[in-house]
């Protein structure tokens, strides 16, 4: 599906639940209202919405919250989408608590990959992120991933104050062959109280450990990171930095949030109810969907906030 400035669009996050088992503060602090379970889109819902995007073109899905796998039946659901006649990949964001016991499963039904957020080493610094002191059991979860086969990568935002994590995260995930990508904050939600370290900042901490660091032009997935390589590790250390370096031109993606409301753009909070048009109008999906995504806007304008319409916190609208 192509949108008016030219940009194929195949990729959608797709968020099915807001609720989390964490309180990271620049996504679902404490206090943070959640929705009622009935505004959720069923699992039913959910497939009919990615079923209507595959007509459309869009083939590449990203389960998301919230966090995916404290809603029951996730995993059920995971492979009920990898088993849709014309998806070509599934993949699963998630802060890893619930995730090394079901590693077989995932592994069996041949999840595309994992990207597991850890935004600290230091289990002090990362309870303090977090809300919790459960950084070993997450790490271990990372490292049963990575060893199970499954294509796994740690995500990092990268928070004022914690410089001191990147180098030992990027040294951890070199240690389990997997990639860390580092993730500019950006102005949404409770982010928008949050200072940030930029991409060029975490670049001058890492090359001081790896002074051979080079951008590769790799893709490695569906999204926006740059990936930089060094002989010193098999995997790749990625930078996603919305702010500092758009990548507006070449975005490939819309987001469902667990609600139904498809966003054409993360910087807006402009879309469509695509709940209501399933539960009136259901006829009317595909033409709907297709709308939001020809209108999808041109670029975000993180650089200058007060532009920015979203007002919904992170955990809402799906990471």
């Amino acid at each position: 599906m192509i949108d008016r400035f030219g940009r194929e669009i195949n990729y959608m996050r797709l968020s099915i639940t807001d609720r989390c088992n964490l309180r990271c503060r620049y996504c679902m602090p404490d206090g943070a209202a959640l929705c009622r379970r009935g505004e959720l889109l069923t699992y039913e819902e959910l497939l009919r919405v990615a079923e209507a995007a595959v007509g459309l073109g869009i083939t590449r899905f990203k389960v998301t919250g919230g966090e995916p796998l404290v809603r029951h039946g996730c995993v059920e659901f995971l492979r009920q989408m990898k088993m849709l006649p014309g998806v070509e990949q599934v993949t699963l964001t998630t802060n890893g608590l619930r995730l090394e016991p079901l590693l077989p499963q995932l592994a069996a039904m041949g999840l595309d990959g994992v990207n597991v957020s850890v935004d600290a080493a230091d289990p002090a610094v990362y309870a303090s992120i977090t809300g919790s002191d459960s950084l070993g059991a997450v790490l271990r979860a990372v490292e049963a991933s990575a060893d199970s086969g499954i294509r796994t990568k740690l995500n990092c935002v990268l928070l004022e104050g914690c410089e001191e994590q990147i180098l030992p995260l990027a040294r951890f995930a070199a240690g389990v062959a997997a990639d860390v990508r580092f993730i500019e904050v950006m102005p949404i939600g409770a982010g928008v109280d949050s200072r940030g370290v930029s991409s060029e900042t975490a670049l001058e901490i890492l090359r001081s450990e790896w002074p051979d660091l080079r951008l590769t032009g790799e893709k490695r997935g569906n999204g926006p990171a740059r990936y930089y390589a060094s002989a010193c590790f098999s995997g790749r250390i990625g930078m996603i930095d919305a702010v500092s370096h758009s990548f507006c031109r070449t975005c490939n993606r819309v987001r469902l949030t667990s609600t139904g409301w498809l966003k054409p753009c993360l910087c807006y909070g402009e879309g469509v109810d695509l709940r209501a048009v399933l539960r009136r109008s259901p006829e009317m999906l595909s033409g709907t969907m297709c709308r939001a995504v020809w209108d999808k806007p041109r670029a975000h304008c993180f650089q200058e906030a007060a532009g920015v319409t979203e007002r919904n916190m992170m955990s809402g609208i799906g990471g």
